[in-house]
């Protein structure tokens, strides 16, 4: 029954959304754990004949599972958008999401790395093996720039500006930005592309792949976390990092110092200036401190 409704959001995920693959993987995951829900209770429906109570006894059937409330979150903002697809191509007339309430999410900050901790990674690679001159290079952009994952293993040579200092880079829905880059990453970038990259027999398709791997194919993102946990080890770091962890780190030693946070936004590459301050987690005595200088009703209070 669901089948087609299935085969359409996908379709509008990827046309429409233009979301990756794992992605939209994980939206049809979540519109499968509701159909299977759907199917325990005996309620053969249809997406239109779905209603609000049914989608909260689904919630607390997820949260009965052991479901993380960051997993029943993300749960539930697949629903939506399936919904939201519902109501664009008509299957649907009413949204029996807009009233469900998402679970309180405490935002853990994740562990960054001071300045010397990166210094620490990058001089852990081991310059003697074929690979180490391209691993200089995937941290040191990651750390310049503040890229994505999968923002890094899909970047092109094409999208390479270094004469200019920037990289274009392709983000989240096909979104273009433009990043400067350091000049320690454009030099470690420029060694590895004449002097490893150039010699690889390159797979067709990785034409225009600035990081490969061996056999001369795009890097995977685990290749990526695997690589960081390792040199992690050999540095003696005792922290849970991963290739996050350097554009978390990025940013918050922009704004650490001195960083304009609209600035910081945009290089990221996020939509909302919210997402920003959770990542930089800004001293709260300090936004304190500056509601006091430059906001009337905190300046009025002082009097």
């Amino acid at each position: 029954m669901w089948e087609p409704y299935k085969k359409g959001f996908k379709a509008w995920l990827r046309l429409e959304k233009s979301l990756a693959d794992h992605s939209v993987a994980a939206y049809l995951h979540d519109l499968e754990l509701l159909t299977q829900f759907l199917q325990l209770q005996n309620l053969a429906i249809s997406p239109d004949k779905v209603e609000t109570v049914q989608l909260q006894a689904f919630l607390r059937w997820i949260a009965e599972l052991g479901m993380t409330q960051s997993s029943q979150a993300r749960i539930l903002s697949g629903l939506r958008s399936f919904y939201r697809y519902c109501l664009l191509e008509q299957v649907t007339r009413m949204d029996p999401t807009a009233l469900l309430e998402a679970p309180k999410l405490k935002r853990a900050l994740p562990d960054t790395l001071s300045f010397e901790e990166i210094e620490l990674l990058i001089a852990a690679i081991d310059l003697s093996k074929h690979e180490g001159e391209r691993n200089k290079a995937i941290l040191e952009t990651m750390y310049s720039c503040g890229l994505r994952v999968s923002e890094l293993v899909s970047l092109q040579i094409s999208c390479l500006y270094l004469d200019s200092g920037f990289l274009r880079v392709i983000g989240k829905g096909n979104k273009e930005r433009l990043v400067p880059i350091g000049e320690k990453a454009i030099k470690q970038i420029q060694l590895y592309l004449r002097h490893i990259r150039a010699f690889q027999e390159i797979k067709p398709g990785s034409e225009d792949i600035v990081f490969l791997n061996r056999r001369g194919n795009k890097l995977s993102r685990v290749m990526i976390f695997l690589l960081i946990k390792d040199l992690a080890a050999k540095a003696g770091i005792n922290k849970s990092i991963s290739p996050h962890t350097f554009r978390h780190s990025f940013a918050t030693h922009l704004v650490e110092g001195g960083a304009d946070l609209r600035a910081v936004q945009e290089m990221l590459g996020h939509e909302s200036i919210t997402t920003t301050e959770i990542y930089t987690h800004l001293d709260r005595e300090f936004l304190r401190s500056t509601l006091h200088e430059f906001h009337p009703a905190f300046r009025s209070s002082l009097k």
